[in-house]
């Protein structure tokens, strides 16, 4: 996730000292991605350094403002055109953990999997429910609706790695049905015994159900962290 271009993003409307940066940017995004304000002055140092962002006096209380600069416009403008690259996607951890739960002695990869499905989905449950909180009433104001586009996105994830999931369980039966795999065939899903290529019966999509405002939920699958 690039703080960066956030902050610049947030710099365009005014001046801002550290701490104001913190508070607009996890009000604009739910909180799903935490900065602490060590992170925001890092990366306001190094856009400074780079002469994206300059010093411009202080608030009342003796913050020091930050403005963004015209070169920082120009990046900022090109980071909105750009789209965002998906040649070296981000290291997942749980298609790291399933890789190398395959094979490994003494772990039953389908255990690993069931874990993570009732996760995602109670997550994917936490997501939708406060999607529903969000539109009880039209969102009032563009930290609202920057909110909700965040927290849809989070459903729509939550959706496909619970289908992702679905299919490696399915994937791993077939596998297992191959003669000449070796090892043991895995015990039919529940939900269909007759048919073990079926596998389990997908999640109802979360976004079918009635739509978002408070922090995202303790239950959720990690987005990631922060990075500059």
């Amino acid at each position: 996730m690039s703080i960066r271009h956030g902050l610049l993003a947030l710099l365009e409307r005014g001046p801002r000292y550290g701490s104001q940066l913190r508070t607009e940017f996890e009000s604009r995004t739910g909180s799903t991605w935490p900065l602490n304000v060590g992170q925001v002055y890092t990366t306001l140092s190094r856009l400074e350094r780079d002469g994206m962002v300059t010093q411009d006096g202080e608030d009342e209380a003796g913050h020091a403002l930050y403005v963004i600069t015209e070169t920082g416009r120009a990046e900022l403008r090109s980071w909105f055109r750009t789209p965002v690259d998906r040649a070296s996607p981000p290291r997942d951890e749980l298609a790291i953990k399933l890789a190398m739960a395959v094979g490994a002695p003494g772990v039953d990869i389908r255990d690993v999997i069931q874990s993570q499905r009732h996760h995602t989905i109670q997550a994917m449950q936490d997501y939708t429910r406060l999607k529903a909180q969000a539109l009880e009433a039209v969102p009032a104001d563009r930290d609202e609706v920057a909110w909700l586009l965040v927290l849809e996105q989070l459903i729509f994830q939550t959706e496909a790695e619970a289908r992702w999931l679905d299919h490696c369980e399915v994937r791993l039966i077939r596998l297992a049905m191959v003669p000449g795999r070796g090892g043991a065939q895995p015990e039919t899903p529940s939900g269909n015994p007759g048919n073990p290529a079926a596998g389990s019966a997908p999640a109802t999509p979360a976004s079918t159900a009635t739509p978002a405002r408070a922090s995202a939920p303790a239950s959720a699958p990690s987005a990631g962290s922060a990075a500059d």
